[in-house]
């Protein structure tokens, strides 16, 4: 963007010193206009001239209290309290907020019932992409996953191998990332299998996935650090262990680090019996759909939203009367109504909300 003349300012934790002050310093005078970072863009020393749009990307990653700071944020440029030479009251009106998610969380999705929010749905694969076949095995044949993706890799197909840990643990007996490692690379001789997780130096990560992006590794077995920012078109088999302990967020989430090429992509969820209900219900909804959006309701189903007034985000829903699914037609109603009323009746409106909600309003726009 910047022979456009849009400066990008780049704000993270790991930012220090004098390099975090300058981009500051861009991002208060204006100097920078679009500012990129990571949860440290909400601290309170960070301050903006003007912002008009904030962009919550990865929504699901954010906690409550994470998205009230930015609501607060959002709403103190409205009133003009940050910002150099600002006097309060004669700021611009409030910064637009969009917020992104592949997998919606249950507390998310169900706000869009609640909340005054306005939802856009992308359900369309960017073009040349190719649907993804889940398919679902059981620990015991392993070997038959192995043997597979053998073939995918003498089709010259790249392969993930997603493992719960990183290391052997006495208090969880798991598939380890370091013990797959070393089978894989025994039970396919002549093939290069990598090995990625957090613990490694950022530069030796740069190193093993630079191998396996430019296709000279032909398998990567890796913890979940893999999630988001992946992009290798020819990777197109993803095998998750252990996958009865992964929500359905996170499933959905490595599941699209393959299909991102024109070859038809497979993804194994390979799971440990016995399973529980919700196990059994998040594999069959993996083993059913990969439209985002409906693997987002059925984890509403399975989980609950959680707390609406409050900071938990999934659970039961802790409404005195009404049922989020037996009651939605009520609910329609209700939001067709609300505008009438505060229009209509504010005080009686008022006194309703201060009933009911009392101090609690504020968690409505997190």
């Amino acid at each position: 963007l910047e022979p456009l003349g849009i400066r990008v300012a780049w704000i993270t934790g790991s930012v220090k010193g004098k390099a975090r002050q300058k981009m500051l310093d861009a991002a208060a005078s204006g100097e920078a206009t679009l500012i990129v970072g990571t949860h440290a863009v909400i601290e309170d020393k960070v301050r903006f001239h003007r912002l008009g749009l904030a962009i919550i990307d990865e929504q699901h990653r954010f906690g409550v209290a994470q998205r009230l700071a930015l609501r607060k944020k959002l709403a103190d440029e409205a009133t003009g309290a940050v910002g150099p030479g600002v006097p309060p009251g004669s700021g611009p009106l409030e910064p637009h907020l969009l917020m992104m998610s592949a997998t919606p969380i249950p507390r998310t999705l169900a706000m869009t019932y609640f909340a005054d929010l306005d939802v856009s749905t992308i359900d369309e694969l960017p073009p040349g992409r190719s649907p993804i076949v889940t398919r679902v095995f059981a620990d015991g044949r392993r070997d038959d996953v192995i043997e597979k993706i053998a073939a995918a890799v003498e089709d010259g197909r790249q392969v993930y191998w997603v493992c719960p840990l990183i290391e052997e643990s006495e208090a969880l007996d798991l598939k380890n990332a370091t013990e797959t490692h070393a089978e894989l690379g025994a039970a396919l001789p002549g093939k290069t299998v990598g090995l990625l997780h957090g613990r490694m130096p950022a530069a030796e990560k740069a190193a093993v996935m630079s191998l396996f992006s430019s296709g000279q590794m032909h398998i990567l077995v890796a913890t979940t650090v893999i999630e988001v920012g992946v992009d290798v078109p020819n990777a197109s088999v993803m095998v998750i262990e252990h996958a009865e302990r992964f929500g359905l967020s996170q499933l959905h989430q490595l599941r699209g680090r393959v299909g991102r090429g024109s070859v038809a992509s497979v993804c194994v969820l390979i799971y440990t019996g016995p399973l529980s209900d919700t196990g059994k219900s998040r594999l069959r909804a993996m083993a059913e759909t990969t439209d985002g959006f409906e693997i987002a309701r059925r984890d509403l189903d399975i989980r609950g939203p959680g707390e609406f007034m409050g900071a938990r985000q999934s659970g039961a829903q802790l409404l005195r009367f009404a049922d989020l699914q037996e009651d939605a037609p009520l609910l329609s109603a209700a939001r067709a109504l609300a505008p009438r009323l505060l229009d209509e009746q504010p005080r009686a409106a008022q006194l309703q909300v201060e009933r009911w909600l009392g101090h609690k309003t504020e968690y409505l726009k997190a």
